[in-house]
């Protein structure tokens, strides 16, 4: 989960641990040995068979567990935050949780591939839409995934050249080539979130088959120990490699002749430096669309993540628990993800908009203050601050906390606004409201603005309540269809399109090197489908017991330690003790 900001992942150099608390650069002739060990090994890689590659999924389940307390430890103590607290909890669920789920369903997959030769798609989980396009369930997988997050439901919207009848010619095409030609990729880990590194190499691993050197992010090189181990069956066997240090490390890295493709997870600024070189001369090769690199470079690199809001009556529960929803969206990891909603859209006629702001305003400024840890953050936050006049500081500012802030009434016809063409990576957002004859009418101009305005195309929310939905008939469907986003999530965080592993992450399709956006590919996407749109997320308009992931949940930490369990050895008599946690927050 990327953010649009100058990264440190090409831009911070690294002393040794005892001057600096970082981590020593990995020397030069290191990673030369590495790249070649495993130019080696890759083609090895690409040839073994399905079994043996189950056997690493194993592996590296049994790893992740074993390592999931010390790294989410680590990761609070590293952010500031105590671990036995709602925030030390985001490191069991953005961390060990989500790794070990994607693990599972991989392993799932893995499986059936092994027996009948096919991903595990059941037939009466594909539809097809409306408009002729094909549409296949991705969540709830089984019972568990019922029972836990009752009333939830994913799909996977398909491109269009995929149809019922060829579905499966466009899943794990890795693993229907004759004869696959090994590689070497590069993946530059992000900084922010703790999974992201690990799942962006098990996707290059077992879903395109190529061996690994991933290079950590300076900002959270500390969790490289915590990967080692858990990688190990994979590194004893030459098939991974982990690597540290800043620019140098990473530019030695990229232009490596032994690295085959590159994967980024960062800035679009960063991708840029990359493909197309700094300062001037990087400019007119991107003006010109004449990269420095000839490589196939996949990206994930952020969003002005919007969430709109369809008029309609709600009840005093309803506002406070959306003013919950999005304050989450705000607030998680203090803002610092890729998918943190950054602008509100609101009809401006609707009754109960600032009813909706005034309890949203109430539930950020109840939040225990976090230390501000990525870095370049106050500047950003000052610069969104200073640019966006009348925006609200929900909370006291100092030193190296930023509270949350709201940027209201930005006018929707100044388009240049930073808040609508700069992902700000930081716990600041901002709020805009729209006409409309009615909620239709207003839902479609919401949606235009997004897809017209907005930077990126990573993901998009829409929260509605069911009763006005109804009324609207198919307006939130076609809204969801016009909507130009690689993940949109109804009633919920899309986040939640990063976290279940078999719906895919990634951009909305089409984007290109020099007009780069939010990225080019997907991610995670368990189910290996090859031509996927967009991922589809529904929720219940309201959820109880309250979602663990939401920041006001008082049992976070217990339910995500519990959940990392259930993960590694699913069973349903886990469920009741995660039930009880949940309901106790």
């Amino acid at each position: 989960m990327a953010g649009s900001y100058t990264d440190p992942q090409m831009a911070v150099d690294t002393q040794p641990r005892s001057s600096s608390g970082h981590l020593p650069a990995t020397p030069a002739v290191e990673i030369d040995r590495a790249v070649a060990a495993l130019q080696e090994s890759r083609q090895r890689w690409a040839e073994l068979d399905v079994e043996r590659r189950i056997g690493y999924l194993e592996a590296l389940s049994e790893g992740t567990l074993r390592v999931a307390r010390g790294q989410a430890e680590a990761a609070a103590t590293a952010e500031g935050v105590p671990f036995a607290s709602t925030a030390g909890g985001e490191e069991w669920l953005s961390g060990p949780y989500i790794t070990l789920r994607m693990l599972r369903l991989l392993e799932r997959t893995l499986d059936s591939l092994r027996q009948i030769g096919k991903v595990p798609i059941n037939p009466d989980d594909v539809r097809v839409r409306a408009n002729g396009r094909v549409a296949v369930k991705a969540f709830p997988i089984d019972l568990i995934d019922r029972l836990l997050y009752g009333g939830f439901q994913a799909e996977v919207w398909m491109q269009p050249e995929v149809t019922v009848d060829n579905l499966h010619d466009h899943t794990a095409g890795f693993y229907r080539e004759p004869t696959p030609r090994g590689k070497v990729a590069l993946v530059l880990g992000a900084g922010n979130v703790s999974s992201i590194g690990p799942l962006d190499a098990v996707h290059k691993l077992f879903a395109e088959g190529q061996v690994v050197v991933l290079k950590l992010n300076p900002v959270n090189e500390y969790l490289g120990p915590f990967i080692e181990d858990a990688f190990s069956a994979l590194i004893r066997d030459g098939y991974f490699r982990i690597v540290y240090g800043g620019a140098e490390v990473g530019a030695q890295l990229v232009e490596h002749p032994g690295v085959d493709e590159i994967h980024i997870t960062g800035s679009a600024g960063t991708h840029d430096v990359i493909v197309f070189g700094p300062g001037e001369e990087g400019a007119e090769r991107k003006a010109r669309n004449q990269p420095r690199i000839d490589k196939r470079i996949t990206s994930e690199l952020g969003n002005v993540s919007p969430v709109i809001v369809v008029p309609g009556r709600w009840s005093s529960s309803d506002l406070r628990f959306h003013a919950e929803n999005l304050a989450t969206q705000i607030y998680q990891n203090v803002g610092f993800n890729c998918n943190a909603c950054k602008l509100i859209i609101t009809h401006k006629d609707w009754p109960q908009r600032q009813e909706l702001l005034d309890a949203l305003r109430s539930v950020l400024r109840e939040l225990s203050e976090r230390p501000a840890y990525y870095p370049g953050a106050e500047e950003r936050y000052d610069r969104f601050l200073r640019d966006h006049p009348g925006s609200e500081v929900l909370g006291r500012r100092r030193d190296g906390v930023l509270p949350p802030a709201l940027m209201p009434d930005l006018d929707p016809r100044n388009r240049d606004l930073p808040a609508f063409t700069l992902e700000s990576f930081c716990p600041i957002t901002g709020e805009t409201a729209l006409g409309g004859d009615d909620a239709a009418d207003f839902l479609s101009r919401a949606v235009e603005f997004c897809n017209d305005t907005l930077h990126g195309t990573l993901n998009a929310g829409i929260i509605v309540h069911p009763k006005t939905e109804s009324e609207l008939g198919d307006a939130v469907d076609n809204a969801i269809e016009k909507l130009r986003y690689g993940s949109v999530a109804i009633n919920q965080w899309a986040a939640l399109s990063y976290a279940l592993g078999s719906t895919t992450w990634g951009a909305y399709p089409g984007h290109t090197l020099d007009d780069v956006q939010s990225g080019i590919g997907v991610v995670h996407n368990a189910l290996l489908f090859d031509r996927p749109e967009k991922s589809v997320i529904r929720a219940p308009f309201r959820v109880f017991p309250k979602p663990a992931w939401f920041v006001t949940h008082k049992r976070g930490h217990e339910v995500g330690a519990r959940l990392t369990r259930l993960e590694a050895n699913p069973g349903l008599g886990q469920v009741p003790g995660i039930v009880l946690a949940a309901l106790r927050g």
